[in-house]
């Protein structure tokens, strides 16, 4: 069985879906299964068993032999939450003995970091385990995958597999319940198919112009692909960047969705909220060098083609979920 972690959130419903597609049938769901609004993401998959996570461990202590590999993609992810202790239990913590069960029972264990602990990028945005020390992440929830992160790379007990993903900024079908946290490409298109106008964070250093921030957008399509290859390649174990390694601004992505909806760009610029703007980073690109040297050649869905697809495809006339 494979075992997937925040399975009724988008990531991993989106991998569950992927699997499902690839035949696999023999799925261990977990997740908090009592969000309404999260269920039309995985009531139609093809499982063995839905776990609650706060059940987890006890199911395991029953059925863990079966297990055959661990996709851990289930955390708090809510970059505007300040409360240190909530991350540090869900993201830290139990993340932490669901790697000592993968280690003691030999299963391969693949698990969600992120680009936000690259904090500023004043660093860069490189994925060599030996510049992590000098990462600073900006807010509770990327100090938590940061923390993760060290704590991973310096076990001597590891399962026998094991790779951390940092994500970009993923986009895609089955995000339409996270609200604030659902990607610009979701809320761009709500707002387009609304009211004709998108709106966009007006920048607020000299450097950059107005919707010219730059991010590593990334469909979801092709984020569960690579989890794929790791679930079915033997790749090195350790940490990987998990975007397409370019960068496209706030406005490039704009302009896709209006042509996507075949509607004229009209964009508003707004301020960007005080909460988030200290930690606000301007620019985020994947350095992909590793990812392509243990042997992933796919390429990467061009962000036109990406957000065409993720419109047309899921959320016209209305959103639907893969």
């Amino acid at each position: 069985m494979i075992l997937i972690t925040g399975a009724a959130g988008f990531i991993g419903s989106a991998l569950a879906a992927y699997l499902n597609e690839k035949g696999h049938t023999d799925l261990v769901l977990v997740d908090a299964f009592d969000v309404p609004q999260k269920r039309r993401n995985w009531d139609h998959r093809h499982y063995r068993f839905a776990v609650d996570r706060e059940q987890l461990f006890d199911w395991l202590s029953a059925y863990g032999g079966e297990i055959k590999a661990i996709f851990h993609l289930g955390a708090r992810t809510d970059t505007t939450l300040k409360n240190d202790s909530i991350f540090e239990t869900l993201n830290l913590k139990y993340s932490q003995r669901l790697w000592r069960f993968a280690a003691e029972r030999g299963v391969p264990f693949f698990y969600a970091s992120s680009a936000a602990t690259y904090g500023d990028g004043k660093m860069g945005f490189s994925d060599d385990e030996s510049l992590l020390p000098l990462l600073t992440p900006l807010n509770p929830y990327a100090r938590s995958k940061h923390a993760f992160d060290l704590w991973a790379i310096s076990q001597t007990h590891a399962p026998p597999r094991w790779a951390g993903f940092k994500f970009f900024n993923v986009f895609g079908p089955n995000e339409y319940h996270k609200g604030r946290m659902a990607s610009v490409a979701w809320h761009g298109y709500n707002q387009i198919v609304r009211s004709g106008r998108m709106r966009l964070f007006r920048s607020h250093r000299p450097e950059y112009a107005d919707g010219e921030q730059k991010r590593d957008f990334i469909y979801v399509k092709d984020v569960v692909r690579v989890l794929y290859f790791f679930f079915h390649e033997k790749a090195p174990s350790g940490i990987y960047n998990l975007g397409t390694g370019e960068a496209r601004s706030f406005l490039e992505l704009a302009k896709a969705l209006y042509a996507a909806l075949d509607r004229p760009m009209d964009i508003e610029f707004i301020d960007i909220p005080l909460d988030i703007r200290e930690s606000y980073q301007y620019f985020t690109e994947a350095d992909i060098k590793k990812l392509r040297r243990i042997g992933y050649t796919l390429p990467f869905t061009p962000l036109d083609e990406a957000i065409r697809d993720y419109v047309h495809s899921f959320l016209l006339p209305e959103p639907k979920t893969w």
